[in-house]
């Protein structure tokens, strides 16, 4: 089982999407991409932006070598839109790609706009989609409709499991915030797992008995899965290392984010956003002039690729 990790928040974008191969097929998770459009009362960085561009040329590749697709949900950061915005996957982009493909998704417990957009891409793509939750299929499984984060009812994912030789299991965006969710993972037993942790950058919303309670989730987790990697909501601000790095000292050391694992430097665009903006400042118009292709990104990347010129000071 071959697993690479192509585009979540620790990795300069919104999303966590993956490739996973074993011996006979390939599977692409999520393959969706966002920024956080006006995060800090900002527009995405252009040194952002040129990484965004990175993420989707990288799942472009990674759907044309694909066998099945895997969809969790429909939100934009997790699937490519109609009607994206200049910073997310547009899906005019895999148009004509899905001849020999299995598309699966989760198409119960739809929000009235997630609706929309599972009709919308199935119409561009001109095929069907497998409804995916609660199904197996020789080495894959749908788990049930759980809740996203703590809402229920009304707001829900699909995670997957994977196995060859090896248990890998995709749990998009549960947050650690629920026990449903939990107790399906800790069933199917996971060598590998690539989870939501809890959205600290929305701590307003969440009771301390709700952050508590995420830990306590984390740390059971920890103790049944091999290797745990938590990433997405929870690295949209830079106290989301503090909460990986003091899980990680107090459990067995198998906790890391989507860069760790892939042996890359952690890049918290999102988080780092108002200090992007200061140590490479941008000029009014930027974002209108890139949606028009009148502005691109490369001066931009040159310069942020020196990490030197973007880490923020600790």
């Amino acid at each position: 089982m071959n697993i690479e990790i192509l585009g979540t928040e620790s990795l300069g974008v919104r999303g966590l999407c993956c490739t996973v191969a074993t011996e006979e097929r390939i599977f692409l998770f999520d393959p969706g991409v966002a920024l956080g459009y006006t995060r800090h009362h900002l527009l995405p960085h252009p040194f952002q932006v040129a990484i965004d561009e990175q993420v989707q040329e990288k799942i472009l590749q990674a759907w044309a070598g694909a066998t099945d697709i895997v969809i969790s949900h429909f939100h934009g950061d997790h699937v490519p839109l109609t009607d994206a915005n200049p910073f997310q996957l547009n899906a005019e982009r895999i148009a004509g790609r899905t001849k020999g493909k299995r598309i699966w998704a989760k198409l119960s417990c739809l929000t009235a706009l997630e609706r929309e957009r599972a009709s919308r891409l199935a119409s561009l793509l001109e095929c069907g989609m497998t409804k995916a939750e609660g199904e197996s299929c020789r080495e894959v499984c749908f788990s049930a409709p759980v809740p996203h984060g703590k809402e229920c009812g009304r707001a829900a994912v699909m995670m997957t499991r994977v196995e060859d030789k090896k248990v890998f299991v995709h749990a998009s965006d549960i947050q650690l915030l629920n026990d449903e969710a939990v107790e399906q993972l800790l069933a199917w037993k996971p060598d590998i797992l690539l989870l939501s942790g809890p959205p600290l950058y929305l701590s307003h919303r969440l009771t301390p008995e709700q952050l508590t309670s995420a830990r306590s989730r984390a740390e059971r987790l920890a103790r049944s899965v091999g290797t745990m990697i938590i990433d997405h909501h929870l690295l949209r601000e830079r106290c989301g290392i503090a909460w990986l790095e003091e899980l990680r000292a107090g459990t067995n050391g198998n906790i890391m984010c989507a860069a760790d694992y892939m042996g890359k430097p952690r890049r918290l665009l999102e988080a780092d956003r108002r200090y992007l903006y200061k140590k490479m400042p941008v000029p009014a118009g930027w974002h209108e002039q890139y949606a028009r292709g009148k502005a691109d990104t490369a001066g931009y990347l040159r310069k942020g690729l020196n990490n030197s010129t973007i880490d923020p000071p600790r």
